[in-house]
């Protein structure tokens, strides 16, 4: 393919520039925007673009080049187009305004996830515009609301309208970057062939009202509340070892007494100690049930005592874990504090996987070498929730990869999701619209 660098620069600075922030209420998002501007962009290859809008504004695309063998495999490319709330005070530049600085694109979405979802824009084009011929269907499909669980875009699609969607196997984020960890051979790259589970849940504290201006000896709610955050963001679930990242240290090919320490409970907790905090985080991550605290409200006046507060709770769960489990482990964390409480279930979305062995994982691995010499697949699980999940309830093998340059260093990318001066650089989005080419053509055409 001709070099794609320009274009998929320029769709990804158009697509940042949109502001499609979801705020997690069904008239956020806007992705309406973005279904414009990439319908806009694949005008003229001759595809039949179809949109779908479960509410105003909410809308997500389809697009698909047929193939010839109804009973050859299928493929989506499947990337969001929603974005989350910011914080422009901690950034170094516009968060919407898709600066290209010194080979680098900033803004909201950059790493999650319009990179990934304007390199396949790119990629479908060009295979579109030169006849691509494939066996098997090719899907692109641009999803709204990823960013709170899908309930309006990859959910609703797979619930209203699955043939839109359905496919064999799908591709979606993320991975593809370089672990800073030594290890034999060449670079070993992540294929995400799981997710944690999501058990997003509000604590209700209960307290009794009251004068502010007596505060001796009330049950003030509001202070409850503050040692049921202390006590949650201190609790230490056990590291436990699944099978995907049992798989994922023996593919790495560690030094021995790293690949022991990592399979160790015990001394996987001193390791990740030392490690530096983006891959302590996320190695961490992917051993452990985590439970953040993200959001209180509480209180009605300043002279009233609180009688309730409402704690929100991002809980994401390992393969096996229930929501009874969940529950179990808020109850061990709260101690004497669990009746001063009820928790409701706000979501409850259990781990899910897809098998490694299959014919699209040869190909991404055969196509990953042919642009990083050298390289390796090795699967891991994403410790955040993606939309591969409803692809997976509708019966296709679901992956999330892509291919990352070492321009930026892992630290600060596993730092940049959700988080401040959110950028990628134009190498990594050079890389992943060929890989996107290059795996349709073999996979599907072959």
């Amino acid at each position: 393919m001709t070099d794609p660098t320009g274009e998929v620069t320029e769709l990804l600075q158009n697509l940042i520039r949109n502001r499609c922030v979801n705020q997690g209420t069904p008239e956020s998002g806007e992705e309406v925007r973005n279904v414009d501007l990439l319908t806009t962009y694949l005008e003229g290859a001759g595809l039949d673009i179809q949109r779908y809008e479960p509410l105003p504004g909410r809308v997500s695309m389809v697009s698909r080049i047929e193939g010839s063998d109804p009973r050859a495999p299928s493929l989506c490319l499947m990337g969001h187009i929603d974005v989350v709330p910011v914080n422009p005070d901690g950034w170094e530049r516009d968060p919407f305004g898709g600066e290209l600085v010194d080979g680098v694109v900033w803004g909201r979405g950059a790493v999650d996830m319009l990179n990934t979802t304007s390199s396949m824009a790119v990629a479908f084009k060009h295979l579109a515009k030169q006849g691509f011929k494939p066996r098997g269907d090719l899907v692109f499909f641009a999803a709204a609301d990823e960013e709170a669980l899908g309930k309006h875009g990859a959910q609703w699609m797979t619930e209203n309208e699955p043939d839109a969607v359905r496919t064999d196997y799908c591709i979606t984020e993320f991975g593809g970057m370089r672990f800073p960890i030594p290890a034999a051979g060449g670079p070993k790259l992540p294929v995400m062939v799981g997710e944690k589970g999501t058990y997003w849940c509000t604590i209700r504290v209960h307290g009794t009202p009251g004068h502010a201006s007596m505060p001796l000896r009330t049950d003030n709610a509001l202070v409850t509340a503050a040692e049921v955050v202390r006590r949650i963001a201190e609790f230490q679930p056990k590291t436990e070892i699944h099978d995907v990242w049992r798989a994922f240290v023996e593919r790495m090919q560690f030094p021995e007494d790293m690949a022991k320490a990592l399979l160790d409970p015990e001394a996987f907790q001193q390791l990740s100690e030392n490690l530096p905090i983006g891959l302590a985080r996320m190695l961490s991550a992917c051993t452990h049930t985590t439970f953040a605290p993200t959001i209180m409200h509480g209180g009605v006046k300043t002279n009233v005592i609180p009688d309730t507060v409402d704690l929100q709770v991002d809980i994401r769960t390992l393969p096996g874990y229930s929501g009874d489990d969940v529950r179990a482990q808020l109850k061990e964390a709260l101690g004497d504090l669990s009746d001063k409480v009820t928790i409701v279930a706000d979501s409850d979305s259990p781990s899910n996987a897809s098998k490694m062995d299959t014919p699209l994982w040869d190909t991404l691995r055969k196509v990953t070498r042919a642009l990083v010499p050298d390289s390796d697949t090795v699967p891991f699980l994403i410790v955040g929730a993606t939309d591969a999940r409803f692809m997976r309830n509708i019966g296709a093998v679901s992956y999330g990869y892509g291919l990352l340059s070492e321009r930026i260093p892992f630290n600060e990318f596993a730092q940049m999701f959700h988080g401040d001066n959110e950028r990628v650089d134009q190498e990594s989005l050079r890389l992943s619209t060929e890989l996107w080419e290059a795996t349709a053509i073999e996979f599907l055409a072959g």
